[in-house]
């Protein structure tokens, strides 16, 4: 029955791996001197707009200038949340990278400043270090003695270590070779993670952690098949006991969480965080900058992305104008596809809804609408993302339908031709199928236009002229 309910569970783990709406980009699509390839990394076109972004990323990774902030404009479906896509993974893992939409701000639990203020410090990471002294070495042999009690017909539970089990580790490097007595924690913690006999394990003396670093490459041949997640590693040279430099990278955000709660980093998992006094940050403030004099850690200002910044009010852009002239302020990336408009919360107009003291702090990047070439390269990309298999013939009536419409609705489209195709039990999706779908969904033309024949009909009428001639319901 256990291993059933595992197979069940990994059965579950893949069927989460679901396609995003930009799960195909996998980064700007630069080359080495940061000119734009026409098509690369699942970017297409906007080569103006990728070259930029590639000087904003070049400025990130250096880390030395902080407090900028980067606006990308443009049209609806030109690419915008795409491009920042690209920036954070181009990034990798160790830069800090946060996304919120700007109306997450509004929220009930926390006030607007603080919202904003977590968000900065989730872009802030700190890459700590410390000495640990490690054991590291192949495994020759582990021998457990076992205590006359579990000789008997009753066994201990699993998962229990049984009291008084002790037992001998023998390790070796290519110069030495050293046995080790063990404890019932240490036995426990080689069991769960199956250390045997020619094995390239470390072990922390300070926590007991073990960590299999690999099978030995001297073993290789004592099995005539191994899995394919099975890695062979060169026998450890040297002193068994070393000294080595641990890097932990942390989030300011994740300090400020564990510092403040009584649960400590389980308040991360949770996502209780509530508000967190300025108090606390001061002192992690302080404490942080020490340990940077003393060479134990350093500042990694990440990227924050404010998507629909237009949705901020004016509280919150004065209080972006003075964060970003804070030292640890992170690289800050907008995104906006409004022309003028009103300023939230005031009764002026400025372009893009962002107030001109805060629109003169920005670097500008604009997005231009796609060509017809260009929605026929994504809507490629888009079917060998979703594992599409579409003729050629079906791919120009869909760029047609996405040149005529919009690229959202063309790429909605591919999904659901292909089920279209599966039902009359096809295996490549045709002009029909697209041309079936095309008359099921309706783009927003055509459902306009459906309104306007049929206005009458519905509810709440607001169009003038057509009203039913009453303007006011009376009961």
């Amino acid at each position: 029955m256990a291993e059933l309910k595992r197979l069940s569970e990994s059965r579950d783990l893949t069927r989460i791996e679901r396609i995003g709406a930009h799960s195909h980009i996998r980064g700007l699509g630069l080359d080495s001197s940061l000119e734009a390839r026409d098509s690369s990394e699942g970017m297409v076109g906007q080569l103006p707009a990728r070259k930029a972004a590639g000087l904003i990323l070049q400025l990130i990774r250096q880390g030395k200038i902080a407090g900028r902030a980067v606006l990308l404009a443009g049209q609806p479906g030109t690419g915008k949340t795409a491009l920042a896509m690209g920036i954070a993974k181009s990034l990798g893992a160790e830069t800090p990278f946060a996304s919120v939409a700007a109306s997450e701000l509004f929220s009930l639990d926390l006030s607007k400043t603080e919202a904003l203020r977590q968000a900065f410090r989730r872009s802030i990471g700190v890459r700590i270090k410390e000495e640990a002294e490690i054991i590291e070495g192949e495994v020759v042999e582990i021998s457990i003695d076992r205590p006359l009690s579990g000789a008997g017909g009753s066994a201990a539970p699993s998962g229990a270590t049984a009291p008084g089990k002790t037992g001998r580790l023998t390790l070796k490097t290519t110069d030495m070779e050293t046995v080790y007595e063990l404890g019932g924690k240490m036995i426990e913690a080689l069991g769960k993670e199956k250390v045997q006999s020619g094995d390239v394990i470390a072990l922390d003396k300070a926590s007991g952690k073990v960590t299999k670093l690999g099978r030995s490459i001297g073993r290789s041949r004592d099995y005539d098949a191994v899995g394919p997640h099975t890695k062979f590693v060169k026998c450890p040279e040297g002193e068994l006991q070393k000294r080595k430099e641990v890097v932990h990278c942390v989030t300011l955000h994740e300090i400020d969480v564990i510092n403040s709660r009584t649960q400590g980093f389980l308040a991360l998992f949770t996502g209780d965080t509530g508000e967190i006094r300025a108090e606390v940050r001061e002192q992690i403030d302080t404490k942080v900058a020490e340990w940077r004099e003393e060479g134990k850690a350093e500042i990694v200002p990440g990227v924050l992305f404010i998507d629909e910044v237009h949705m901020l009010d004016i509280e919150c852009f004065s209080f972006l104008n003075r964060a970003l002239e804070n030292d640890m302020a992170p690289i800050l990336v907008i995104a906006t596809n409004r022309g003028i408009t009103s300023i939230r919360g005031t009764n002026y107009r400025s372009p893009h809804g962002i107030p001109p003291d805060f629109l003169d702090r920005l670097l500008i990047i604009t997005t231009q609408p796609y060509t017809e070439d260009d929605i026929r390269k994504i809507l490629d990309i888009r079917c060998d993302e979703e594992d599409v298999e579409m003729s050629a013939d079906a791919k120009v009536l869909l760029t047609k339908i996405g040149v005529e419409t919009s690229l959202r609705y063309a790429i909605h489209l591919i999904t659901s031709a292909a089920l279209a195709c599966q039902k009359r039990k096809g295996k490549v999706v045709e002009m029909e199928d697209i041309s079936r779908v095309y008359q099921l969904f309706l783009d927003v033309k055509r459902s306009t236009q459906y309104l306007m024949e049929y206005q009458s009909q519905y509810m709440f009428n607001e169009v003038p002229g057509e009203a039913d001639g009453d303007d006011t319901m009376q009961s």
